[in-house]
């Protein structure tokens, strides 16, 4: 889907003991518990390679607790502010504009910032917007649910908004809010339990899941129950999607103690929250992750993918997680079982170094841009935060 040019920020990658207890998943046996911490243990990968950051560069600085970012056709981006209930535009040449109008008035109305919740994830619908306005949805919390909108943005102007999926439950915590266009057209959102573990495994319930609708927000032919949104349950609180050029979906999973999770997505499986987390749950029908930290080292949110690997954004870990992508024959496409060998052994970058990462989006020159996520009342603001950053990779 994406080439080698991205841009990541940050150190050099090759600090052997940056988060030791990082594994790629191993494929377990039946009655497998999560993997040992020790990392030792972890399979050796030695047939993909690394990559160093070759630059980070500020886009942007001053941002109020930013949360989601998508690009817009004409190459800037759309950025969400959670607390604020605001939408800015941001230009790689550093420019920063508001986004107004009736839409953006509706948003700030509609939106109850409390904990977690907010103005949250955002996308851009495929096929608009190549000649003239956008159409736009974002993910937000309000007073009752969380819920889906969407709106025409011409220049920065937010036309009126609609309703397309609501009655998401809401909470303090755990809101999930991320928004992804897959490459079959279909919007998926991501969304958590809000600390009532029930709902994850209830297929009549819209939390802990990940949804997939149309852009019109029915819900997409293929799901497992036509009648509903619902593509994927039995999830904590899953705030970062994206997939491998190879159709390959990947997501992102907050752990509760212990294990935070990279997943591969197929259609109608339970992940397995709360009975397990992390890894051993495939002998109980559960899907196991293909990657996991533990939770003091990643707490991942924001994903994105490139044609060489998976960047997950770290929050409480502040760290850009990169994890390889090997070569999977088709068959194996379609093999659960082989989901784990279908990446690498984890790889740390930027740790440490600008602290709590929200968002990661490959840009379209092929960099990634970064959100950070100072201000948002438990990081360690710096001067500048919050901010954008540039980040460039290269292969070793």
């Amino acid at each position: 889907m994406l080439g080698l040019g991205l841009l990541v920020v940050g150190c050099s990658p090759d600090t052997p003991d940056a988060a030791p207890t990082s594994v790629a998943a191993p494929s377990p046996s039946a009655t497998s518990p999560a993997p040992t911490p020790d990392a030792a243990t972890a399979p050796a990968v030695q047939d993909v390679p690394t990559v160093t950051v070759a630059s980070v560069q500020d886009v942007v600085t001053g941002l109020d607790a930013p949360w989601g970012l998508a690009f817009l056709p004409d190459g800037r981006a759309l950025v969400t502010l959670r607390d604020a209930a605001r939408l800015v535009v941001a230009g790689a040449d550093g420019s920063l504009s508001d986004v107004t109008g009736p839409g953006a008035d509706e948003i700030a109305a509609a939106t109850v910032a409390r904990g977690e919740g907010g103005l949250l994830g955002v996308a851009v619908v495929p096929g608009t917007g190549s000649s003239g306005p956008v159409d736009v949805t974002v993910y937000l919390t309000s007073r009752d649910d969380n819920r889906v909108l969407r709106a025409t943005l011409d220049g920065t102007t937010l036309g009126p908004t609609r309703v397309l999926l609501d009655g998401i439950p809401n909470g303090t915590n755990h809101n999930g809010g991320r928004l992804a266009f897959g490459p079959d057209g279909h919007l998926y959102v991501t969304t958590g339990d809000t600390y009532t573990t029930r709902l994850a495994p209830d297929p009549g319930s819209l939390g802990g899941k990940v949804l997939r609708v149309t852009a019109d927000g029915a819900p997409a032919p293929g799901n497992p129950d036509p009648s509903s949104p619902v593509w994927t349950r039995g999830h904590r609180n899953v705030q970062g999607i994206g997939w491998a050029p190879d159709g390959r979906a990947f997501a992102a999973e907050f752990g509760q103690d212990t294990w935070d999770e990279l997943n591969v997505l197929r259609a109608g499986a339970d992940h397995g929250w709360p009975t397990v987390e992390g890894q051993g749950g495939a002998a109980q029908g559960y899907a196991d992750p293909v990657a996991v930290w533990a939770t003091s080292e990643a707490s991942p949110s924001g994903l994105a993918v490139t044609d060489e690997g998976v960047y997950l954004a770290g929050l409480r870990g502040r760290t850009l997680w990169r994890v390889p992508l090997r070569p999977v024959t088709a068959a194996a496409l379609d093999d659960p079982a082989a989901d784990a060998a279908g990446v690498g052994t984890p790889q740390p970058l930027l740790a440490g170094e600008h602290g709590r990462l929200r968002a990661v989006e490959v840009a379209p020159d092929g960099s990634l841009w970064v959100l950070t996520n100072n201000t948002d009342g438990r990081g360690d603001p710096v001067p500048g935060d919050d901010r954008i950053l540039r980040v460039t990779v290269r292969a070793d």
